[in-house]
């Protein structure tokens, strides 16, 4: 399982790479994600801090050996990176998540005390919650959003139990979790969280991982081709799948060195970014399937996998009505944006 690269890359870094889609290949199950992750955690680079490539380099990678371990990588990594940009030093003992979505009738309160911060209330959508050690979230104070740092093993934690259903990323279990009067530690100010650069960054991170599970699926469809030589269609599908991956390889890696210099408008350039891997690996999805056929699906267990798993996470990007959120972010800036 070759490494998946942005660009030139130095042997040793090639091959730091190929060891670890060898390790994840190896071990897929959630321990053993869970184990990577924490590892993986020691030294991989924090976005904006001039090696944002190789950090994508990474999670593409991860994602390309199986997106169950990417998916448990990201969120990973994604609060070290957060606590680092909020002057934390990095915590290696730990597996984290990072919980931020909002629901109908659920709402997180935080209320400080002379004991220090408290939380109550209900937030959805907190992937592992049950397995992970700690968690950043987001809560409610007063008209405002501020984040917070939790332990998930308080006794004040319960996790609901039955809801995923998912075929896709079957063991990224995503639920529900209740907080009662649960100990929290404030992660920079109100409004923090949702104002600094770091979150466009780490919304181009999970872009790097969507691009890495396609290049499993064209893997796929090439390995397919060599077996039995394809007719013409077959081969018109395997040129728009490299001009398609070629296209996400383009933007991810002017991205990467965008985010290191401190580019203007973060927030447009994180959504054109994951706006052009969505598209291009929900098309790659298809005309795969189309290239390759049933069989597959029904009898490779690797690549129906990847394909559900695939499917499910591409579903964080929240299609039309992120290009329409583009849009007014457009018309709000002065001059032509192009």
């Amino acid at each position: 399982m070759p490494a998946v690269l942005l660009g030139p890359a130095s042997d040793t870094w090639r091959t730091l790479l190929d060891d670890a889609a060898r390790s994840v290949s190896a071990s897929p199950d959630l321990e053993a994600a869970l184990a990577f992750a924490r590892n993986a955690g020691r030294s991989a680079p924090h976005p904006g801090g001039g090696q944002t490539r190789q950090l994508w380099e990474l999670l593409a990678t991860a994602a390309s050996a199986d997106l169950t371990v990417a998916r448990v990588l990201e969120p990973h990594l994604d609060a070290l990176a957060i606590r680092a940009q909020a002057g934390l030093d990095r915590d290696t003992d730990h597996t984290w998540g990072v919980y931020a979505a909002e629901g109908p009738g659920s709402k997180v309160t935080a209320t400080e005390s002379p004991d220090g911060w408290r939380l109550d209330g209900a937030k959805p959508w907190c992937s592992l919650a049950a397995h992970l050690d700690r968690a950043l979230i987001t809560a409610h104070t007063g008209d405002s959003r501020r984040l917070f740092e939790i332990d998930l093993r308080h006794d004040g934690v319960t996790v609901a139990e039955g809801e995923w259903v998912a075929r896709g990323l079957a063991q990224v279990t995503s639920s529900g979790i209740e907080l009662s009067g649960v100990s929290a530690e404030p992660v920079g100010d109100d409004g923090w969280y949702l104002t600094r650069a770091g979150f466009a960054w780490g919304g181009m991170g999970v872009a790097a991982v969507w691009f890495g599970g396609a290049v499993a699926l064209a893997r796929s469809l090439k390995t397919a081709h060599d077996k039995r030589e394809p007719d013409q269609i077959g081969v018109m599908i395997l040129g728009e799948v490299d001009v398609l991956l070629h296209s996400c390889r383009t933007v991810l890696a002017a991205a990467a060195a965008s985010v290191d210099a401190g580019a203007e408008h973060p927030d447009v350039l994180a959504q054109r970014v994951r706006s052009t891997v969505s598209s291009a690996a929900e098309r790659i999805s298809t005309i795969v399937g189309h290239a390759i056929g049933p069989a597959p699906l029904a009898m490779n267990e690797d690549h129906a996998r990847r394909v559900a798993d695939l499917h499910l996470y591409l579903r964080q990007d929240h299609a039309e009505r992120d290009l329409a959120r583009l849009g007014t972010k457009l018309l709000a800036l002065e001059g032509t944006p192009w």
